[in-house]
């Protein structure tokens, strides 16, 4: 899920964009493990997402592709039957991933891996459930519905929250603020036939609250700016970083009618 910062962190400097890419991931990476989420959410969405899913027994394989360190994971395994394998490409978040599963005494059914989710590692129609929150648009929206379809079986779900637009015009700002580096953030109704077209039956969609960005993303993230600036005194990347940061909050609460994260739950038929 920390890719899914990137997504949003872009800033204009006057006839530059300046990107989280350009940062020292170690650093963007040692910021995010002291936050329990890595993106937007909250334990609530998580499950209304999970209440339209009817599939899961004991039995269950389901796969968190781009977990973060799993503060949605550990929402899903306490409140859903079966054995869940979380993906990340950062270490240091499996790590913690699998320390807050033992924690919680859920790991004999709750893994994570260290693995690009261009590259699971599953066979035909052996999950029955795909989840991804705030994360497939590193692989891409339509890319990630196609080449995961594969390792669903009939009538198994998948459940993603993507950026999306809530209407089809909006201000100048924000669209230049977005589409550079987000190019596939469309319109929900676009995303749902999307979805129709990948193969599946649209079971749900909704928007996600504003409080998953203020209060369980952006509010928690101002005392770890203040830490990590105290702990890196006179590193103009980290201050640059944390500007960035700061940045994308007001943007958000300037823009947020217009576009935000919606969550999209499809069947595989």
């Amino acid at each position: 899920m920390l890719q899914l910062y990137a997504q949003h962190i872009t800033t204009m400097n006057n006839e530059n964009i300046t990107t989280i890419h350009e940062f020292d991931f170690n650093l963007i990476c040692e910021f995010f493990l002291h936050l329990e989420r890595q993106g937007p959410g909250s334990p609530e969405v998580t499950r209304k997402a999970l209440s339209f899913i009817d599939n899961l027994t004991a039995k269950s394989l389901i796969a968190d592709i781009g977990c973060g360190t799993g503060g949605q994971t550990m929402t899903l395994a306490t409140h859903a039957p079966g054995n869940i394998t979380g993906f990340d490409l950062f270490p240091e978040f499996i790590n913690l991933f699998n320390a807050n599963a033992a924690k919680l005494n859920l790991q004999d059914r709750v893994k994570g891996v260290v693995r690009s989710m261009d590259d699971l590692p599953f066979g035909d129609e052996e999950l029955d459930l795909i989840w991804s929150e705030g994360a497939i648009y590193n692989i891409g929206f339509e890319r990630g519905l196609n080449e995961w379809r594969k390792f669903l079986k009939t009538g198994g779900y998948i459940a993603v929250s993507e950026s999306s637009w809530f209407t089809e015009k909006r201000p100048s700002e924000i669209e230049n603020y977005c589409m550079p580096h987000f190019p596939e953030m469309d319109t929900i109704s676009n995303k749902v036939a999307i979805i129709e077209k990948a193969g599946y039956i649209p079971v749900a969609t909704f928007i996600l609250p504003v409080t998953c960005w203020t209060d369980h993303y952006f509010t928690p993230m101002i005392k770890v700016q203040e830490m990590f600036l105290n702990q890196h005194k006179g590193n103009k990347a980290v201050e640059k970083f944390v500007e960035l940061q700061r940045y994308d909050a007001e943007i958000y609460r300037k823009y947020n009618e217009f576009y935000g994260y919606v969550f999209y739950i499809g069947k595989k038929i």
